[in-house]
């Protein structure tokens, strides 16, 4: 008897994953069949770090105790991570139109599932913008080491995955293509700037302090900036948090908007 049921659990688990694979295939289909994507996620670092971060490097670089540049890099990193992952979800909404949604619903499956799959697939696009980054970065004489890039991008699927629960409380809220990206935009413009992304805010007190605490980006850039400057004088300056601390508030903050978010978006469906 028991048997029979490890053989049920272990087939469930199988088709769990199956899902989250299968869905991840098709957003990456899906992504090598629109350049326009493609293009857009290698333009995007371009416009934000080569004029915001440009600009903030010979305004604001001298005195802060640390390298301006490999600051700015991480922060920006973190924040096209963020961004193109939220961006990609609001696919969506075109989803729903032609009743995709519906259809993955009322397959045998978890929801969780296809949601994870979505994000990561969304993630895959968000990682290729990496790579648009790390050039604009490298015109400008910013790199970084190849060890600490290799474990930033070991930390990137879990940065995705908190950017992409984040939006699924939007994407579960509303209907139109329209209003879905302007509220992403509203959710992740506001982190680029309150997380640390391109200005420390070791500093920050009051209202701004409260709002940074409760952004999962503040502790995916706490992270990463521990990652870079892990057995470095500059460390203390830059890094707020313990490791630790930071995962775990990833983590909870992650499931929480997953929870909240696939329950809205499955709502969202069943009302139809």
């Amino acid at each position: 008897m028991s048997e029979l049921v490890f053989q049920r659990k272990k087939s469930r688990i199988f088709r769990e994953v199956n899902t989250v694979i299968t869905v991840l295939a098709r957003e990456i289909t899906l992504f090598f069949k629109s350049p326009g994507t493609a293009v857009m996620s290698l333009a995007m670092p371009l416009m934000l770090m080569g004029a915001i971060g440009g600009n903030l490097m010979q305004n604001m670089a001298g005195g802060l105790g640390f390298e301006f540049g490999d600051f700015m890099l991480v922060g920006m990193l973190v924040s096209m991570l963020f961004m193109v992952t939220t961006m990609g979800m609001t696919s969506l909404v075109d989803d729903h139109e032609i009743d995709f949604n519906q259809e993955m619903l009322v397959s045998p499956v978890s929801r969780y599932s296809l949601v994870v799959g979505k994000i990561l697939g969304a993630g895959f696009t968000a990682i290729i913008s990496m790579t648009g980054t790390l050039l604009v970065g490298l015109l400008m004489g910013v790199t970084l080491p190849l060890g600490k890039l290799l474990l930033i991008l070991a930390l990137s699927p879990l940065m995705c995955l908190s950017g992409g629960a984040l939006a699924m409380i939007i994407i579960g809220l509303v209907k139109s293509k329209r209003t879905a990206n302007l509220a992403v935009m509203l959710i992740t413009m506001p982190q680029m700037f309150l997380s640390g992304a391109i200005i420390p805010i070791n500093n920050t007190s009051g209202a701004l302090l409260a709002l940074n605490r409760l952004m999962p980006m503040t502790y995916c850039l706490d992270l990463t900036r521990a990652v870079l400057y892990a057995g470095s004088p500059e460390y203390d300056r830059v890094v707020m948090f313990n490791p630790t601390v930071n995962f775990a508030a990833i983590t909870v903050l992650t499931v929480v908007c997953l929870i909240i978010g696939t329950f809205f978006f499955a709502q969202s469906e069943k009302n139809r």
